[in-house]
């Protein structure tokens, strides 16, 4: 999933698209056991249970919090 990732990231960075991306985000690992700060990027990103799935559009702010979350989460483009 982590080179998916990296070309959403890229995509946006080149602005191919004229709308932003809309990426699904899942929460794949436990946050018990991690940094505070990326407690908080998790439930900052409407995740807060295990398996949990949220919808956000791949701007900057977003892109930037899963990439300090990367180990916990999966990613995908819709």
């Amino acid at each position: 999933m982590q080179s998916k990732e990296v070309f959403l990231w890229k995509g946006y960075l080149t602005g191919k698209s004229k709308t932003m991306a809309k990426i699904k985000v899942t929460q794949v690992k436990s946050k018990i056991g991690h940094l505070q700060k990326q407690k908080r990027t998790l439930e900052a990103l409407g995740l807060r249970k295990m398996n949990q799935t949220v919808e956000h559009e791949a701007g900057p702010t977003i892109m930037g919090m899963i990439n300090k979350v990367k180990h916990l989460v999966s990613v995908e483009e819709i």
